[in-house]
C-alpha cells in the first residue's frame, strides 16, 4: 500500500525525507483516501522522540498522535530541544497545534533535600525537572545549554558501555558504543544518548543471536540471571511479535540497569542553575511528580516510596527554588495520591501540566485516566502551553510567568484561562465541549 510505504518514511535518516512523506500523507487524507482523524480533547505534552529514545521520530510522533486523536501534542526528549523545530513543522502540516519542551536530571545537593530520595529510581539526590513551554525563539539558547550535559552524559555512557560488556562476558558478547549504540540514536543531530540506547543495542544483538526465540528466556535466566515473568516470555517466544526488541529492552530494564548503572554527576546541574536559566528564557520550570509506587495502578514499577512521605516540604523547597509548575501523568498514581498532589499545587498557586510519557510502541497515545473530570483542568492547561509559547516567542515579558504578567494578573486561574483563549483564537476552538470566553479574563496588559 503506498501509505504504508510513506508511513515508514516517517521515520527515514533525514528530517526533510520524514516531512516530506508527512505532506504527502495529508494530501492523501486531503484527497479523501486516508480516513480523516476524530479529535476530542485528548492531549499529552510529553512524547519522546528519537531525539532522546522513541521509536518515533519528531514526524511519526505528531503523524501517531493525529491518528490517535490528539488535539494537541508536546514534543519531551531528554537533554535536548533539537527535534522541536521538525516537531511543530509536523504539527502545521497536520493542523494540530504543539508544545514544546525538554526534560532533565538537577542537582537537589544545595537545598534540604540533599541526599534524599526525590524522583529519580537510580539516584538519590537527584530530580528530574520538566523544561514546559519553551518559547521558540529560545529553542537555540536551551541547545547551547545543554551542550554541556550531552557531552558529560556522552562521557558516563562510554564508562558504562564497559561495565556492561563486562555483564555480558559468559555470553562472549560485546556492545560497541560506536558502531552499536550511537546509530540509534540522533547524537549527530542534537539528539541524547540514554541508558534505554544502551540496553536496545544489546536487546538487537540478543534476538539476533537466538534463530529460535524460546532461547532468549533461557539465555536471559542462565547467562544474565534476569528474572522473566510469564507474561514476558510469551511475548519473547513470539516469533511474530513486531515489538519484541522493545519488549525485551523493558525486561532487560527493568533488572540489568542497576549492575552497570554509574551516577550521574558532572551531567546534572544545579537545580538553581536550571531554575534561572528558565525564568531568563521565558521557560515554564515544571517538577516531575513520581510519587509512592507501592500501590502503583499500572503495576509496572517495584515497590519503592519516593517523594510522597515529605511532599509539604518538597512544595516549600521548589516554591524558594522557583518551579513555577507540576506535571503528572493521571494513570501512574492512585487518585487518593494525586487528589493530594494536586492540593498542594493549589495552596502553592502551580501551574498543573500533564503529560503521558511515550517512549515504546505499546503505549497508547491517549491517556484514558485523564478523562476523569478530576482532571478536566488539564486540558485547559495544555492550551495556556500553547498560548504562551506563541506570546512569549514574540516577547517573553508576554510569558505566562514573566513579571510583567504576572504584576498584571497575580491570579494564576484567570492567566491561565486568558493564555487558554489565546491559542485557541490563534489556532480555532478544538475543543468540543463549549467554554464561555468571558469566564477567560482579558489582555494581561489591560
Amino acid at each position: 500500500m503506498p501509505e504504508q510505504n510513506l508511513i515508514d518514511q516517517l521515520n527515514a535518516s533525514g528530517a526533510e525525507q520524514r516531512l516530506a512523506a508527512l505532506r504527502r500523507l495529508k494530501s492523501l487524507r486531503d484527497a479523501g483516501d486516508l480516513p480523516v482523524s476524530v479529535r476530542g480533547r485528548d492531549v499529552n505534552n510529553h512524547i519522546h522522540t528519537t531525539y532522546s529514545f522513541s521509536p518515533y521520530s519528531p514526524t511519526k510522533a505528531v503523524w501517531m498522535a493525529d491518528r490517535a486523536g490528539l488535539v494537541t501534542a508536546g514534543i519531551m526528549d531528554h537533554d535536548s530541544i533539537s527535534g522541536a523545530r521538525e516537531f511543530i513543522e509536523a504539527g502545521a502540516v497536520l493542523g494540530l497545534p504543539t508544545t514544546i519542551g525538554a526534560e532533565c536530571r538537577a542537582s537537589f545537593a544545595d537545598t534540604q533535600l540533599a541526599g534524599r530520595r526525590i524522583n529519580n529510581p537510580d539516584q538519590d539526590g537527584v530530580a528530574y525537572v520538566a523544561l514546559h513551554g519553551v518559547p521558540h525563539s529560545r529553542i537555540d539558547a536551551l541547545t547551547a545549554f545543554f551542550q554541556p550535559v550531552r557531552r558529560a552524559r556522552d562521557r558516563r555512557n562510554r564508562l558504562m558501555v564497559e561495565r556492561l560488556n563486562g555483564l555480558l562476558s559468559p555470553l562472549n558478547m560485546a556492545i560497541d558504543y560506536e558502531g552499536d549504540v550511537i546509530p540509534l540514536s540522533e547524537w549527530e543531530n542534537g539528539g541524547a544518548i540514554t541508558e534505554r540506547h544502551l540496553l536496545y543495542a544489546l536487546a538487537l544483538k540478543l534476538d539476533a543471536r537466538c534463530d529460535d526465540k524460546s532461547d532468549l528466556p533461557v539465555l536471559l535466566r542462565h547467562k544474565l540471571a534476569v528474572p522473566v515473568s510469564d507474561q514476558d516470555e510469551e511475548r519473547l517466544i513470539d516469533g511474530h511479535n513486531p515489538f519484541r526488541a522493545f519488549d525485551l529492552l523493558g525486561v532487560l530494564k527493568r533488572h540489568l540497569v542497576e549492575k552497570f548503572y554509574l551516577e550521574a554527576t558532572e551531567e546534572c546541574l544545579p537545580i538553581a542553575e536550571v531554575a534561572d536559566f528558565a525564568r531568563g528564557n521565558g521557560i515554564i520550570l515544571a517538577y516531575a511528580y513520581l510519587g509512592d509506587v507501592t500501590a502503583s495502578v499500572t503495576g509496572d514499577k517495584k515497590a519503592q516510596t519516593f517523594e510522597d512521605r515529605y511532599l509539604d516540604e518538597l512544595f516549600d523547597v521548589l516554591r524558594e527554588i522557583g518551579f513555577a509548575a507540576v506535571t503528572y501523568m493521571p494513570s501512574r498514581n492512585t487518585r487518593e495520591q494525586l487528589i493530594r498532589l494536586r492540593e498542594n499545587c493549589e495552596r502553592h498557586a502551580f501551574f498543573q501540566i500533564s503529560g503521558e510519557d511515550i517512549n515504546q510502541p505499546r503505549q497508547p497515545f491517549v491517556c484514558q485516566a485523564m478523562r476523569d473530570p478530576l482532571f478536566a483542568n488539564l486540558y485547559d492547561a495544555a492550551w495556556a502551553l500553547i498560548g504562551h509559547e506563541q506570546l512569549a516567542g514574540k516577547s517573553l515579558d508576554n510569558g505566562m510567568f514573566s513579571a510583567k504578567t504576572q504584576r498584571r494578573q497575580p491570579d494564576l486561574n484567570h492567566r491561565i484561562r486568558y493564555y487558554r483563549d489565546a491559542a485557541r483564537e490563534i489556532f480555532g476552538n478544538h475543543d468540543p465541549v463549549r467554554h464561555d470566553k468571558t469566564k477567560g479574563g482579558g489582555n494581561p496588559d489591560a
